[in-house]
C-alpha cells in the first residue's frame, strides 16, 4: 500500500512538473511573440514600422533602388511570406509579376492586403499607356498615402485587438507627419513659378505628385518599367524640351539613367542645353538607415530636389 502511494505522488509529481513547464511556456510566448509582418515596398514598410512599432518583426522584400515592376519573388520571399501574419502590398498591379504569389497567400489562409483597397477609384489617375489598370504610384500624393496608413491600422487593429489602442496612437501621430510633410510639399513647390512646373523623368511614376501639387508631368516610358522607351519617345521628349526651354530632366534611383542621357544628348543636337536636375526616388527609397530610406525623407529629398533645380 505504502509502495502504491509512493508511486501516485511520484506521478502526480511528473505531472505537475511538466503542466508547469508547459504553462511557463505558452506565458512566455504569448508575452513575447510580435506579429511577423511582410510588406512588398519600402513605402509600405515604413507605415508598417511606424504604427506596428515594438508589436511586430517586419520585412520589406524589395530594398533600395529595386523595381517592383519587374520585380519577381525568390523561394526565400515566399517563405517568408508563408511564415507571416500579415502581408501587405501595393495593389494596382504595381508588383504585376507577383499576383500568383499574392493568390497562394489567400489560399494558404494568409491575410493578404492591398493598401490601395480603400482609395476611392474617383481619386485613381487613369494611364493614356495601355497600362490596364489605374496607375499605382499613390504615394507620390501625400494625402493618399494616408488612405493607405489607414488600411494598415484598421488590419492591425482587427487583426490583434488587444494592441489596438497602441496602433490607434501610433497612427494619429504618424499622420500628423504626414499632414505636415503635405503643406511643406504645397509651401514648397510655390518657389516655382506655374509656367516652370514641368516635370521630366524616366517614367511616369509621378502623375499623382502632378496632379496634387501642380505639376505637368512626362516620362520617357510610361507607368511600367517594362514598357520599352523607343526613338520615337526620345525625339518628342526631346523636341518638346528644347522647343519649351525645360531648365532640368531627373534621373530616378531604381531605373538606369541612359534613357535620360540620352533624352539630354537629343535636346542639346536641338541647340539646347537641358540640365540633369538630380536623383529623384521613385518606385523605392534610399538606403535603410538613411533620411531618404524613410517615406517621409523620400518625399521632401524629391520636392526639395525638383524645386531647386527648377527654380
Amino acid at each position: 500500500m505504502k509502495r502504491l502511494i509512493s508511486l501516485l505522488i511520484t506521478v502526480i509529481i511528473v505531472f505537475g512538473v511538466i503542466f508547469s513547464l508547459i504553462l511557463f511556456n505558452n506565458k512566455s510566448v504569448n508575452s513575447n511573440s510580435n506579429l511577423n509582418i511582410v510588406s512588398t515596398t519600402g513605402m509600405i514598410n515604413d507605415i508598417v514600422i511606424n504604427i506596428a512599432g515594438d508589436k511586430a518583426e517586419t520585412i520589406s522584400l524589395m530594398g533600395s533602388g529595386v523595381d517592383p515592376h519587374l520585380y519577381k519573388a525568390s523561394e526565400s520571399d515566399v517563405s517568408k511570406m508563408e511564415n507571416a501574419n500579415i502581408i501587405f502590398h501595393n495593389g494596382l498591379h504595381l508588383e504585376g509579376k507577383m499576383a500568383e504569389v499574392f493568390k497562394n497567400m489567400k489560399k494558404l489562409g494568409k491575410t493578404t492586403v492591398e493598401v490601395s483597397e480603400d482609395i476611392p477609384e474617383n481619386m485613381l489617375l487613369e494611364p493614356d499607356d495601355g497600362y490596364g489598370t489605374h496607375d499605382p504610384h499613390i504615394w507620390f500624393n501625400v494625402n493618399l498615402w494616408i488612405m493607405a496608413s489607414e488600411k494598415v491600422y484598421e488590419t492591425l487593429s482587427d487583426y490583434d485587438k488587444k494592441n489596438s489602442e497602441y496602433y490607434k496612437k501610433n497612427y494619429e501621430n504618424y499622420i500628423r507627419s504626414l499632414n505636415e510633410l503635405n503643406d511643406y510639399v504645397i509651401k514648397k513647390v510655390k518657389e516655382v513659378p506655374e509656367d516652370k512646373r514641368v516635370l521630366i523623368t524616366a517614367h511616369d511614376a509621378f502623375n499623382y505628385f502632378g496632379n496634387a501639387y501642380g505639376f505637368s508631368v512626362k516620362g520617357i516610358q510610361g507607368i511600367s518599367t517594362s514598357s520599352e522607351a523607343g526613338t520615337k519617345d526620345i525625339i518628342e521628349l526631346a523636341d518638346y524640351i528644347a522647343k519649351n526651354k525645360i531648365k532640368a530632366i531627373f534621373i530616378e534611383s531604381s531605373i538606369p539613367k541612359r534613357n535620360i542621357q540620352a533624352l539630354q544628348e537629343a535636346v542639346k543636337s536641338r541647340g539646347f542645353n537641358v540640365e540633369i536636375g538630380g536623383e529623384l526616388f521613385s518606385d523605392a527609397m534610399g538606403d535603410a538607415g538613411s533620411f531618404e530610406g524613410t517615406y517621409y525623407g523620400m518625399v521632401k529629398h524629391n520636392v526639395d530636389t525638383i524645386v531647386n533645380a527648377l527654380k
